[in-house]
């Protein structure tokens, strides 16, 4: 990989492992709709004028049914819970929790036949992922179960968003489909985000906002295209096992957040896991990896 690729990768690893710490810290002072509202009316702003100057938006009306169940999949709904989670658990816990992500989307793969075939090596990958959450949960969680609950459901948000991607939405210029899932979403908690503002935002809430917003969601996308163009979309998803490990480091350094026996032994059980499961066939491809799918696989796209 070329020193542009390193830095491109770097970089991407870093902005989706920031998320979680700014959404801990944001939601002290937004309700998780209002949060949502402010998260997303930005992006839109800043990213749809590129759009439109390359032309990604034409074509996308017929497909509005799939495009609007993609949004609320991949966007609207996840970013609630996890918005709402996250006034409950600390953020090192949610991020790794959330790398569980392509567990759930090789799981789900293997039960839609959208994959290669269930062998040992997947199997067990899925049972050590399976064995670091359960372990996650049981030590280090405490009488939140339901926000618990609210991130297992992102997660299995994140996988399913792109299962429809591949099957109604992969002809379709990638960045007009987020542009536009961005922008249902503004429209959709608009009247709340409105009506809910905070009559007071402290330096550190309104400072994860334009985080979250300019960096995190705007910024994170022409850095992630970029990333995909220099190096391919399969090392280009690697930043999916990365991003958990940057999120527990900022949550422990900068936020306080105790490093528990429960993160000790569920990270590397989850992330070793998750490699396993989502491991490519030994046997020789006999045909082109599709991209699309490959490229909303972050725990993909909006999805951080």
């Amino acid at each position: 990989m070329s020193r542009r690729g390193w830095l491109l990768f770097a970089l991407m690893c870093v902005i989706w492992g920031v998320p979680y710490l700014l959404i801990r810290v944001a939601v002290r002072d937004f309700s998780p709709g209002t949060l949502v509202f402010a998260r997303c009316t930005p992006a839109v702003l800043l990213l749809l004028p590129w759009a439109i100057y390359r032309g990604a938006l034409r074509g996308l009306l017929p497909y509005w049914r799939p495009l609007a169940l993609y949004t609320a999949i991949e966007v609207a709904l996840p970013w609630l819970l996890l918005a709402d989670a996250e006034q409950k658990l600390p953020s090192s816990l949610t991020g790794l929790m959330l790398g569980a992500t392509p567990l759930a989307g090789a799981a789900l793969s293997y039960l839609l036949r959208e994959g290669d075939r269930l062998d040992v090596r997947r199997l067990l990958g899925l049972l050590l992922g399976f064995a670091g959450v359960v372990t996650l949960v049981g030590v280090d969680v405490s009488g939140d179960l339901g926000a618990v609950g609210e991130v297992v459901v992102v997660a299995v948000c994140y996988a399913t968003g792109p299962l429809i991607i591949v099957r109604r939405l992969a002809h379709l210029p990638s960045i007009g489909v987020v542009i536009v899932s961005l922008a249902l979403t503004a429209v959709a908690y608009a009247p709340y985000g409105l009506t809910h503002w905070p009559s007071h935002i402290s330096a550190k809430a309104g400072w994860s906002i334009i985080g979250l917003s300019v960096v995190c969601t705007a910024a994170a996308f022409l850095v992630f295209f970029a990333l995909i163009a220099e190096v391919g979309p399969t090392r280009a998803v690697v930043i999916t096992y990365v991003n958990p490990v940057v999120a527990i480091a900022l949550g422990v350094v900068l936020l306080n957040e105790d490093l528990t026996l429960g993160l000790a032994v569920g990270t590397p059980l989850v992330l070793l896991g998750s490699i396993l499961a989502t491991a490519k066939s030994r046997e020789i491809a006999t045909g082109p990896e599709m991209a699309p799918a490959e490229l909303c696989d972050d725990g993909t796209s909006p999805g951080q």
